[in-house]
């Protein structure tokens, strides 16, 4: 006959048996529920160069639960109740994503609801032994891309002084360097966003593995990503000294062969050279300490009752976003535009700029000239409602559309609440631009409150409509003064905004 310690083997690998299929299945489900977020997250990783290194990282995060098997295996897996909170926490962050239209929050909320999911189907003692591997799963939602601007203008502003310092004459337009060798752009994929997301997942990955100490984990972060940031800066500046030496086209050459993984390569191996020396993690460390993780789960609950909730909650945020996110409402025929007093209606001139409003249910684009001869463009999008691909507020919209050669600059001082900012053209051309959002009848140049009243509209009630508000004009024919000017003359942004939905 079977041993007592036989049979209690047999029952521990039954039990585990039904809480692995319990996760396969619900993991399963929570996907196929939010498929479109997990096709759109997965979409990012394989076209995205920015977000490639996530590929690596779902093996690198199996990898890292395997590691801790041997120890966990003796632990009593258990149905979680208080998961159920977990779970409800994440569906919530999902939905302000669908209800804001911000796909960061839809798939950050998705990620959550998994790790729900295994708190749900193995319990509390599990998810404490598998938490580094659970938090380091955040590192998969794409984000970061909206520190481009600033590490752009970083970039530029390092290069420019390391010129000066070098002997080489240089100016700067925003994020544009011009040198006797030549016009350079420290555009988006030059700001090093890619190798920064990149290196903040390595640097964690690797600290984990190499430090015991907390404080020795932040400052290696730290340092590995100021690192990137100082290394991409001098990696442009040299670019650009090889230009003055052997040529823009040369130096292009060289940068292009460079540039890349090569570069982040070396970024990497020079850090962990500098770091190598405080590493206080012995090799052979213990994946995980489970002392303490012994002994029966609390709050734990029958299968019949933990899984079934654990799926209702997320079909109930989901029908909750159904329901609420179709509400829409017409817009006027025409959007007004008024002639303001001093200002007269007139014909495009100078070089062609158009504002990208994918998605947009009406398009308005009138110019205007006063006395002086300046000249400006009034462009409106307008949304019966927002939704994915149709926001006022998304990267890629508004006054910078990505498939011309117009390309953003620096920020300029606000217009009337309006998010200001300077364009440049092959040429150069410069043209100022100020951008107003509205969005439940309130102009604001803040897209974290556009977002916000948004959100507020398509949840609790309110105008579904919304509006890309923009007034621009170029350097040469008045710039940020005539938009000021023209903008005041017409009642400020606010009025201009209700005349064009007819709300006065």
């Amino acid at each position: 006959m079977p041993s007592l310690r036989a049979l209690d083997r047999l029952q521990g690998w039954s039990r585990w048996q039904q809480h692995i299929a319990a996760l396969v299945a619900l993991s399963a489900a929570v996907l196929a529920l939010f498929y479109r977020d997990a096709a759109d997250m997965a979409g990012i990783w394989w076209h995205s160069s920015t977000f490639t290194h996530c590929l690596l990282m779902v093996p690198m995060i199996g990898w890292l639960v395997a590691q801790r098997v041997p120890q966990l295996r003796t632990l009593t897996p258990a149905f979680w109740w208080p998961a159920l909170i977990w779970i409800a926490g994440a569906g919530f962050v999902w939905l302000v994503g669908e209800a804001a239209g911000v796909g960061l929050f839809r798939q950050v909320g998705l990620v959550l609801m998994l790790q729900g999911v295994v708190a749900a189907t193995l319990g509390e003692k599990l998810v404490r032994g598998l938490l580094f591997p659970l938090g380091y799963a955040l590192l998969l939602v794409p984000f970061g891309e909206e520190l481009v601007p600033m590490l752009q203008t970083f970039t530029a502003h390092i290069s420019v002084i390391l010129l000066h310092l070098s002997g080489i004459a240089a100016e700067m337009q925003g994020v544009f360097v011009t040198t006797k060798a030549g016009f350079f752009e420290v555009a988006e994929e030059c700001s090093g966003v890619n190798f920064l997301i990149a290196m903040l997942a390595y640097s964690v990955f690797a600290a984990h593995l190499c430090f015991r100490s907390w404080t020795r984990r932040i400052v290696f972060v730290a340092l590995a990503l100021a690192t990137t940031i100082i290394a991409n800066a001098l990696r442009a500046y040299g670019t650009m000294v090889a230009a003055e030496i052997w040529g823009i086209e040369a130096a292009g050459g060289i940068d292009h062969i460079f540039y890349g993984w090569i570069f982040f390569g070396l970024v990497i191996l020079l850090v962990m050279f500098v770091a190598w020396r405080w590493f206080d993690r012995p090799a052979n460390d213990a994946a995980v300490d489970i002392r303490g993780l012994d002994g029966l789960p609390r709050f734990s609950g029958p299968a019949k009752a933990v899984l079934p909730a654990a799926l209702a909650l997320p079909l109930l945020f989901l029908g909750w976003a159904v329901l609420v996110g179709g509400r829409s409402a017409p817009l006027p025929g025409t959007m007004a535009v008024e002639t303001p007093a001093g200002w007269a209606g007139t014909l495009a001139t100078g070089t062609p700029w158009a504002p990208r409003y994918d998605g947009a249910d009406e398009r308005l684009m009138r110019h205007f000239t006063d006395a002086r001869g300046r000249r400006v463009t009034v462009a409106i999008g307008g949304y019966e409602r927002q939704a994915e691909g149709r926001e006022v507020v998304a990267f890629g919209q508004g006054a910078v559309d990505l498939d011309s050669k117009w390309a953003w600059s620096a920020p300029l001082p606000p217009v009337d609440g309006g998010k200001t900012e300077r364009l440049l053209h092959p040429g150069p051309v410069l043209r100022d631009a100020a951008t107003w959002y509205v969005v439940g009848g309130e102009a604001t140049g803040s897209p974290r409150r556009a977002k916000l009243a948004g959100l507020q509209a398509r949840l609790l009630g309110g105008d579904p409509r919304a509006l890309s508000l923009i007034v621009s004009s170029e350097a040469g024919q008045g710039g940020r003064e005539a938009i000021a000017d023209f903008v005041s003359a017409s009642g400020g942004a606010q009025a201009m905004a209700d005349r064009a939905l007819e709300t006065r």
